[in-house]
């Protein structure tokens, strides 16, 4: 099965949204555009097979400075636990459902024309 969305390639694979969410964030704060694809059931919160991993993307042409990024800045274990210790499943959602879609998924920043502009 394929993870990626037309016009955007699979990076990173995590089981959680928490380390998915670092990863993003990583990318984002060195000015590539990465989304966060999930298939996760949260009702369930399965950890097995498809429907339990996390997919971050990028455009093609930023993969490989994506890959270059995350091979020499990984996300530490310390990094890991502090995301997974302030994970409060009973906080309120900082965003409304609205917002939090378009963070999820860079809508803001994903352009439906093709890569030479077309």
């Amino acid at each position: 099965m394929t993870n990626n969305l037309e016009g955007w390639v699979t990076v990173f694979t995590s089981g959680t949204d928490y380390e998915a969410d670092l990863v993003r964030d990583r990318l984002d704060d060195a000015g590539l555009s990465a989304v966060i694809l999930t298939r996760r059931d949260h009702a369930f919160n399965l950890t097995v097979g498809e429907l339990a991993s996390v997919w971050v993307l990028v455009p093609p042409h930023q993969a490989e400075e994506a890959r270059s990024i995350l091979s020499s800045q990984p996300v530490s274990d310390a990094e890991l636990e502090a995301a997974a210790l302030a994970a409060d499943p009973d906080a309120p959602a900082a965003h409304d459902e609205e917002e939090q879609a378009r963070l999820d998924t860079g809508i803001d920043r994903i352009s439906f024309e093709g890569p030479d502009g077309e």
